[in-house]
């Protein structure tokens, strides 16, 4: 099996299981943008948006499931908002590093973080200003907190993804060398 056959299937894998432990250790925070980011820079746009279903689904899985979340109906909105949260945040991650594909692949990865922290943030507390209360949820000392845990985890991805590139680029060089050669 090629490299491009099963490169982008354990990268997305792997992001999904990271997911559910970063969900398990933090409970109630995902850092959905910075797993929007990773995926805006890594992926194409429909596996970007795809991602952001299946981490937002593995969230949920691991919270009713494994966190025993309430079945009640504020918890359940709640799960939807992240959900749609989710996907805003990697739109506007990919809109982002579409937008300014002139810069330097560093700066956009930073602008794009902090747009797609912003969109999620904000659509969290629109749904909470406007429907399911908790505002107090977005005082600047817990959102500052839920930066942090985002930026932290942003950094160990792009960490984590030039390990996975570099152990596919060594398969690769492996598999194409002439057998005389690995003798």
């Amino acid at each position: 099996m090629s490299e491009s056959k099963w490169f982008r299937p354990v990268w997305l894998g792997l992001l999904v299981v990271i997911s559910a432990a970063i969900t398990i250790v933090f409970t109630c925070v995902t850092p959905f943008a910075a797993f929007a980011v990773i995926a805006a820079v890594s992926v194409p746009r429909r596996d970007a948006v795809l991602l952001a279903v299946a981490l937002w689904l593995t969230n949920q899985a691991v919270g009713f499931g494994l966190l025993h979340y309430p079945w009640a109906t504020p918890t359940l909105a709640w799960g939807a908002a992240l959900g749609v949260a989710a996907v805003l945040g990697t739109l506007a991650a990919l809109w982002t590093i579409r937008r300014l594909g002139s810069l330097p692949s560093l700066a956009r990865s930073v602008a794009a973080f902090g747009v797609a922290f912003a969109f999620y943030q904000l659509t969290l507390f629109a749904v909470a200003a406007m429907w399911l209360g908790g505002t107090d949820m977005f005082v600047p000392g817990i959102v500052s907190q839920v930066l942090v845990i985002n930026a932290v985890t942003l950094v160990g991805l792009f960490a984590l993804r030039q390990v996975v590139a570099g152990a596919a680029l060594l398969i690769r060089r492996r598999a194409h060398a002439s057998p005389a050669r690995l003798a």
